[in-house]
Parts: C-alpha cells; sequence; structure tokens
C-alpha cells in the first residue's frame, strides 16, 4: 500500500513525460484540451480524511467545558435548607456561607415557607464542608449588631452580611436546620466549662453579660429561661479555660450588677467589680474565705445565684422557720425582703406585708409574714436546738415568749425611714398566750420606743391643751395690777413710817451700846455689884459648910460664944 506524497519528496520518482501531442487527437485548439507541452496530471485517491483547523477550537472549548462541569458536580457539597425568620441582606447567588472567614458554600435560592412566616433559604455547601451538614451544626446570619458583649458585624458594612456557621459534632446528617437570629455566645471549638444557676430573677443580665473571678473577666452569660413554676430564673454561664479550673464544687455565684454602696460604722463603702458591670450587669464567683474550693466542678454543675456577695458567703440556711407578726401600727418604710434582726444578726427576711380586719375589736391588724433561719445563730445554737416541728421544739418557743421574746418594729436609717424587724427579749412585756402549734407561728409583738415616745408626747401635749391658760393669764393679769396697787401704797404710807421706825431703832440700838461699853458708869456698877454678890455667896457657902457640921448650933449658938 502506497502512501500520498508530496511533489518534493526525494524518495518519490518523478513522473513519466506524458507523450507529444497526446490526447484526443487534436492540437491544442477547444475541446478541453490540454495545452501543448503540458504532462498529463496524476490523480491518486487519498488514504485517510485530515479535519480542519477550523475545527479544533468547538472541540477544545466542548472538551474544557465537559472538564468544568465534571470538577464542578465533583467538587459540591449537599444542598441544605436553612429557615430564618427574614432574609434580610442575603441575596442568592452572592451570599456567602463561612466558617472561620473561609467560604464554604453559597445562597442558591431564597423562598417563602408555605405559612410565610419564615424563609427558606438553600444553601450549596461545598465537597469539603460535607461534615457541616449534621444534626448539631448552628447557622446563623452575620450583621451588625450592638450587645452586651459589645459591637460586632462591621465588617459586613462593606461587604455585605453572610452566613455564619458553628460545627457540629454530631455523626447524624441533616439538611433542614432553623437558623439563629442571633450568634451565639460560644462556639463549639471554644474550650471551657458550661455552668447551670439557678437564681430569683435576672437583674440586668443578659446574653453576653460577663463572668468575673477575682475582678478578673473569665467568662460570659450564654442563656436564659424563665422557671416553669414562675418562681425564679435558669441561667447558662460559660467559663473559658483556663480559668475553669478555678470553679470547684464549693464555689459561690452572685450578682455582680451596678454600684454597691453602703453606709455602716465605717463609712461609705462603694464596691464594684468594673464599669461594664455599672451597666450591662455580670456575675461573680469565689470560693468563700478559709475554705478550699474543692475538686473541679463538672461541667453543667449546678449552682445557686445569691442576690449580693454577702448573701453568696453566709452559711447554707437550713430549714426556714415561718412566722407571722400581727402589728397595731403603721408600716410605712418596711418593705419585702427587710431584714429580721436578733441583737446584730440577721436571721430572716420579710416575705409578705398585709391588711386584715378583726371583725371582734373592730379594729385593723396588719400582719407581717417572715421567715426564720435557726441555723444562722451556730453551729453551737443548731446543735442545741430541738427539731423543728417536735413537742420540744414548740415547749422552746413558748418559754421563749414567756421570758419576753417580741418582734419590734425599728428604724433602720434615718435618712431614708426604712424600717426592719428586731427580735429581743423584753422581761417587762405584758404576757400573751400563743398557739406554739399553729403554721405558721404567731409571734407577739411590742411597739417601738420612738411610738412610745410619740404616745407620750400626744398625751402630754392633750394635757396641756386642757390647761385654761386664758383664765391664768386673767387672773394673773388681774393679780399683777393689784400688786402694783400695794406697791404703790407701801411706797407712800408704809415706808416713811418704816424709815422713821428705823431711825428710831437705829438711835436705840446707839444707847444701847454707850451703856454696854466697858468703861460706862453702868458697866462698873454691875460689875461692883457682881464682886459683893460673889462675896456674899462665898459667906452663904461658909455659912452652909458650918451648918452641915455643926446643926446644934442653930439652938445652941455658936460655941465658944457666952449665953
Amino acid at each position: 500500500m502506497t502512501s500520498a506524497q508530496g511533489p518534493n519528496d526525494p524518495k518519490q520518482p518523478a513522473p513519466p513525460a506524458p507523450p507529444a501531442n497526446s490526447g484526443n487527437g487534436n492540437s491544442g485548439q477547444g475541446g478541453g484540451g490540454l495545452p501543448p507541452n503540458l504532462p498529463e496530471p496524476v490523480i491518486e485517491p487519498r488514504s485517510r480524511w485530515l479535519p480542519s483547523l477550523v475545527w479544533v477550537i468547538p472541540l477544545v472549548a466542548a472538551l474544557i467545558g465537559v472538564i468544568l462541569v465534571v470538577k464542578t458536580v465533583s467538587s459540591r457539597g449537599p444542598t441544605v435548607t436553612i429557615s430564618f425568620v427574614s432574609a434580610e441582606g442575603l441575596e442568592p447567588g452572592k451570599t456567602k456561607v463561612k466558617f472561620k472567614d473561609v467560604d464554604i458554600g453559597t445562597v442558591k435560592t431564597i423562598t417563602l415557607s408555605k405559612d410565610h412566616s419564615r424563609v427558606l433559604v438553600d444553601v450549596q455547601l461545598t465537597k469539603e464542608a460535607t461534615d457541616f451538614a449534621v444534626k448539631d451544626t448552628r447557622f446563623w446570619v452575620v450583621r451588625p449588631r450592638v450587645a452586651a458583649s459589645g459591637v460586632t458585624g462591621l465588617s459586613t458594612l462593606l461587604s455585605g452580611a453572610f452566613i455564619g456557621v458553628d460545627a457540629g459534632k454530631s455523626t447524624e446528617d441533616q439538611t433542614y436546620f432553623v437558623g439563629l437570629e442571633t450568634p451565639p455566645a460560644v462556639t463549639g471549638d471554644q474550650k471551657g466549662h458550661t455552668f447551670t444557676l439557678h437564681g430569683e430573677s435576672l437583674g440586668s443580665l443578659d446574653i453576653g453579660s460577663p463572668v468575673y473571678y477575682r475582678r478578673v473577666q473569665v467568662g460570659q452569660v450564654v442563656a436564659f429561661s424563665l422557671d416553669k413554676d414562675g418562681t425564679g430564673v435558669t441561667l447558662q454561664v460559660f467559663v473559658t479555660s483556663p480559668y475553669d479550673q478555678y470553679v470547684g464544687t464549693n464555689s459561690r455565684w452572685w450578682h455582680a450588677s451596678g454600684v454597691d454602696l453602703r453606709l455602716d460604722s465605717s463609712g461609705f463603702t462603694l464596691n464594684t467589680q468594673s464599669l461594664a458591670t455599672v451597666v450591662l450587669g455580670g456575675i461573680a464567683f469565689q470560693t468563700p474565705p478559709n475554705q478550699q474550693s474543692g475538686p473541679q466542678a463538672q461541667n453543667n454543675a449546678t449552682f445557686r445565684l445569691a442576690g449580693d456577695q454577702a448573701d453568696a458567703m453566709r452559711d447554707p440556711d437550713g430549714q426556714a422557720v415561718h412566722v407571722v407578726m400581727n402589728f397595731n401600727q403603721s408600716l410605712r418604710g418596711l418593705s419585702v425582703g427587710a431584714p429580721v434582726d436578733f441583737r446584730g444578726i440577721v436571721l430572716g427576711q420579710v416575705t409578705g406585708i398585709g391588711v386584715q380586719y378583726d371583725p371582734k375589736s373592730h379594729s385593723f391588724l396588719m400582719p407581717v409574714t417572715i421567715d426564720l433561719y435557726p441555723d444562722r445563730l451556730g453551729r453551737r445554737a443548731k446543735n442545741a436546738l430541738p427539731v423543728q416541728g417536735s413537742v420540744a421544739s414548740q415547749d422552746m418557743l413558748e418559754l421563749l415568749v414567756k421570758r419576753g421574746l417580741r418582734g419590734q418594729l425599728r428604724t433602720g436609717n434615718l435618712l431614708t425611714s426604712q424600717l426592719y424587724i428586731a427580735l429581743d427579749f423584753f422581761p417587762k412585756a405584758a404576757p400573751v398566750k400563743v398557739n406554739v402549734s399553729a403554721d405558721p407561728f404567731e409571734l407577739p409583738t411590742v411597739p417601738n420606743t420612738l411610738d412610745e415616745l410619740q404616745l407620750q408626747i400626744a398625751d402630754i401635749a392633750r394635757k396641756i391643751d386642757k390647761i385654761p391658760f386664758d383664765e391664768i393669764g386673767t387672773n394673773l393679769n388681774g393679780s399683777l395690777k393689784n400688786a402694783n396697787a400695794l406697791f404703790d401704797k407701801l411706797d407712800r404710807e408704809v415706808l416713811p413710817e418704816m424709815r422713821d421706825t428705823l431711825t428710831q431703832a437705829k438711835k436705840t440700838f446707839g444707847d444701847a451700846q454707850s451703856t454696854l461699853q466697858q468703861d460706862s458708869p453702868l458697866q462698873s456698877d454691875v460689875h461692883q455689884a457682881l464682886q459683893e454678890l460673889t462675896r456674899t455667896l462665898q459667906s452663904l457657902n461658909a455659912l452652909a459648910d458650918y451648918l452641915e457640921r455643926h446643926p446644934e448650933s442653930l439652938l445652941r449658938g455658936k460655941s465658944g460664944d457666952k449665953p
């Protein structure tokens, strides 16, 4: 088999020259004959067909298209549907799905749900993102947001919104997801522990509020919910690693929101965790002083959330004793939560304030219910007190009431006029009978000293009001007029006579003084008379002595005398 060769191929022999005057017997004129002296062409059929270069370009383009299609199909991951409340900022074919700022998918279509309450966003994930289509994966729209944790999503002001992803760890595949309306506070790749707190109220806390340990921010609030019975709230907090090691089984948690300003005997005390807690609120935890924190708390461990640090650091209160006190005075200034104090120790707090009509006395009573915690009296008192509800406990209550245990309203702050209830012994209090088996137990009360002082002042004011000051004033005015008249009369009549009498008396006193002088004749005569009287007395004394010795001389005469 011969192959076609080009005319200049040296291996191909030259074709034989055509004979002269060959052809159709014509001399080269007309009839389509060949010109003279030209060789007859030799026509050989081609062995195969070669395509034209014009078809190469379409073939190459088609091949590239097939390769791109195959590559695109092979690089595609699963298609997932995400449900959102709104499609604000999302655009089909443009909005990206990002994980740690890496594109892992694109929004394909956006449609409404059948009930028109939500939007359904179909997302085409890449092949590398196949592991994201699992049950616990979370999606949310990243937009500029201002929250308690700060301002986020500012980069989307220029680039536009995108869908953020938190990779799940489940092995169960899923293609339908309900998107989050706010970014999660903690993502799955963050290390740390989550803890559950139970408190009475949320206060000023919110998702993203900081958690402090010794004034260092170590975590944040990630979720909160109202308890089913409506008596409190439950919070989820996340403490990042390595600070989660400081959360022990004996750790105490409390609200660190706002500013704690106190006025006591030491002066003003201002306490706050940071400036952020004043505005955003916060939570703090710490181990009680002089106690070990114990083993590290497990994930999702449950703790009590106290209202303040003092409440958190207090020892467990134990079982509460419900008590009611009936007051017959104004309760203005007393509020729920006010302390119940026993000689400086807070034994409980007020739980309720009401008003009750007494049909027997036709008066109103003001019942105040309180919760008392006897364990706060100390370990020794706790061991000495009988079991609550027992006969011994009732006998002790009755004995304490007989000794004068009473409740009394007192003023806790003169500036705010806030009241509190004080428990103390009043030995002079009137005896009362109590029902120690009643629940709640009714503890008798006494009025406070301020009220007693007010009653005494009011009684004194009533007595003073009964005094006839007008009549007394009139009588006093008349008496003063009579006194003035008397003084005038004394000045006109009595005083001149008194002056003369005083002059005469003075003269008499002068004469008496001159008479009583030592060199006066009267003094000489008196002195001489006294001397004669002395001699006479001496003679009489001698006569008396003689007669006592010789009484017979009264009859016979003196011996030696002649008859």
